[in-house]
Order: C-alpha cells, then structure tokens, then sequence
C-alpha cells in the first residue's frame, strides 16, 4: 500500500515537473514569437514608414538646433509630389552614412537665381520667411539654375551656415534621392511637436 502510494506521488511529482517545463517552454516560445513580432514592426516601420535621425550642426537654425532628435517620414512622397518649403533629408554623395536636412526652395522646371543675396525664382522675387539673413554668397546660384523635371533647389534657413545646392558638392537634388520629409521632433522634450513645413 504504502509502496503504490509512493509511486503515485513520484508519478504526480514527475507530471507536476513535466507540467511547469511544458509551461515554461510555452512562456518562452510565446515571448520569443512577441519579440520577432516586435523586431518585425521595427524593421517594416524603418524600412517603410519613418527613420530616426539628429540634426547634426547649425544650419536649419532656427528651424532646427544642433542636437535635435527627429523623425523622417518616408511614406508622404509616395503619394505626392515634395512642396516648396518642405524640409527635406537626402544623403550626402561625398560622405557614407551623411545625411543632409534642407528647406526645398526651388521647384522642377523652374528657374532659380541669388541675386543680392536675395532668391528669385523664374524672375521674381521669392517670398518667404525661412532665410534669417541676407545670402553672403550666391555659388553656383550666381547665374541663373533651370532645374531639371525631377530636381530640387535647396536650401539651409540659416543661410550663411550651410552647405546647400549653392555648393556644388551638394547641388541640385534629384527627386530620387530624397529619403523623405523631417515630421516630428522628439527631442528635446520640451520642443516635442509635429514639425510646419508651410
């Protein structure tokens, strides 16, 4: 009797271990099957939809100081055309891993020209707030720059201290390289918010 009854506590030990083994291992696989879940909406999200970057110097200021945190948006330009007065991310050619954030000023087809460190676009005067100062230097701007059907003129707001399509080793931007367009800034904090672009 006592020898039966030991054999059915071993038996009902051994099933109670197998028990918390079998859930463990469903704890796991479900944790492991979350995660993959997770790393999957990750990579769609970065790949697809949006891609976290920092602005890297000062010459979006005051759009934009040294060190903010934003996220582009790379699904709008599937869907529509870049505007005038977007802000825009595109890699630099020159440099690996580089990524430039620029205001588009200048349209396909247009004709865009500084002129007393002013812009003009087929003739006259563009009107716009986002240039703080007076362009000291026109580069290759000087004459007048017919852009392309699928090109784009670009500049910094902080127009003294940037490095923009007056330069030629930036120049004018093709509409496939843009990655997209800076929509949110999420750091600092206290500057949280959708980005204006118009």
């Amino acid at each position: 009797m006592r020898g039966s009854r030991k054999k059915k506590q071993e038996r009902s030990l051994a099933e109670e271990f197998e028990e918390k083994e079998r859930g463990l291992g469903r704890e796991l696989l479900s944790m492991l099957l979350y995660m993959g879940v997770v790393l999957g909406i990750t990579f769609l999200v970065i790949t697809f939809l949006g891609q976290r970057t920092y602005v890297s110097g000062d010459s979006m200021k005051n759009t934009l100081e040294d060190g903010d945190n934003l996220i582009v948006d790379k699904i709008t330009y599937r869907f529509r055309e870049p505007q005038r007065y977007d802000i825009i991310v595109f890699p630099f050619e020159y440099k690996e891993d580089t990524y430039y954030i620029k205001r588009i000023i200048g349209m396909p087809g247009e004709t865009v020209q500084v002129r007393e460190g002013r812009v003009y676009i087929d003739g006259e005067q563009l009107k716009e707030s986002y240039g703080r100062e007076l362009m000291e230097n026109a580069g290759i701007a000087e004459e007048p720059l017919t852009l392309g059907e699928d090109e784009y003129f670009v500049l910094g707001d902080n127009r003294n201290a940037s490095s923009d399509s007056r330069d030629p080793s930036v120049g004018l931007i093709h509409r496939d390289r843009i990655v997209g367009r800076a929509w949110m800034r999420i750091w600092p904090l206290h500057k949280l918010g959708i980005l204006k672009h118009q």
